[in-house]
Parts: C-alpha cells; sequence; structure tokens
C-alpha cells in the first residue's frame, strides 16, 4: 500500500526519505483533493491482469512502454535523474505503474509545500495535468516502471514556473473547487 508524508526542508540526498520529524502522514483523501490518483494492481501479471486492461480501455490509454531507470540500463542516467527531479509539470496527465523497484514522486500541495509519495512494485499513479511534481529513485537505486498515454505519448516537461498553460490554470480551479 503507498504511503505519503511531507517532506522536511533538508537538500540532503534526494533519494532519502526525508520524513518531517515528527512524521506527517498524508492520507489517500488528501492525495484524491490534490487530484492524485492511485490503485494497487498484480505488477505480477500486467501482461494479463484484466484490472490492467479495464483501466486502460476506460481511461482510453491507447500507448504503453516500459522503462527501468538503473545506471546499467538507462543511457545517460546520471543526466536523467537530475531532469526527472527538476519540478515541473505536463499539459497531460502522468500515469506511472512500479513493475519492479521503487522511488518516489513528490507533489506539491494546495499550500506549496512538498508531500512524498513512496512507490513500489504494483503501485499505479496518476498526476493530474498541470500539477507540480518530480520523481527520484529511493536508495535502492532501481525502478521498472510501466508509462501509459492517452494517444501517441508526449514528453515535455515544463520547468517550474509554468503558471501561463492552460492546464496549470485549469488544475488550479480543480484546487480551489476541493478546498473545504
Amino acid at each position: 500500500m503507498v504511503e505519503a508524508w511531507y517532506m522536511d526542508e533538508s537538500q540532503e540526498d534526494q533519494r532519502a526519505p526525508h520524513r518531517q520529524r515528527p512524521n506527517r502522514a498524508v492520507s489517500l483523501e488528501q492525495l484524491r483533493r490534490l487530484g492524485v490518483v492511485y490503485r494497487r494492481l498484480d505488477a505480477d501479471n500486467y501482461e494479463t491482469d484484466p484490472c490492467l486492461k479495464e483501466i486502460r480501455r476506460a481511461e482510453n490509454y491507447s500507448w504503453m512502454d516500459i522503462v527501468t531507470i538503473h545506471k546499467d540500463k538507462l543511457p545517460n542516467y546520471e543526466e536523467k535523474i537530475k531532469i526527472f527531479y527538476e519540478e515541473h509539470l505536463h499539459l497531460d496527465d502522468e500515469i506511472r505503474y512500479i513493475l519492479d523497484g521503487s522511488g518516489y514522486f513528490d507533489v506539491r500541495d494546495k499550500d506549496d509545500k512538498w508531500i512524498r509519495i513512496s512507490m513500489e512494485k504494483g503501485d499505479m499513479i496518476t498526476l493530474p495535468a498541470g500539477i507540480y511534481h518530480r520523481f527520484t529513485l529511493d536508495e535502492n537505486n532501481y525502478v521498472k516502471a510501466m508509462r501509459l498515454f492517452v494517444g501517441e505519448p508526449v514528453w515535455t516537461a515544463y520547468n517550474r514556473p509554468a503558471d501561463e498553460f492552460p492546464a496549470r490554470k485549469q488544475y488550479m480551479r480543480f484546487l480551489a473547487d476541493e478546498a473545504p
């Protein structure tokens, strides 16, 4: 089951957990109010999993690939790790399904504070278009993930600040509507 928490302010190794002391846990409901969708699937059987097939059909995820992030598997590994950790947004949802290994997605809350989401085998996450986020491996330095898209993949990341994009404006309206 996914675990999330508010991050400390440390600038040390990005792959460390960076939990505040005391820990400030973040619930799935809190993530949902940020537009983050979490699912738990059977990663051992992803090729034949009827749940994954139904999610792909229902969400119109017509394109997918699998990426392995490890120093021996990913060309330009160190450069890519730095790029993934730059705070950015996308104009489309970002869908990642962890097939093996682990890592962290960090997202901003309504008050612009970082929330760290620990992802491991079997976790699927959807980050809404327009949310500022970043990704890093954890201290295991390995993840194998499925990437899903509606239509042809668009890899463009827009580093912060990118508030002028319609996707960001729409996301900000969503947050305002979710306010208690």
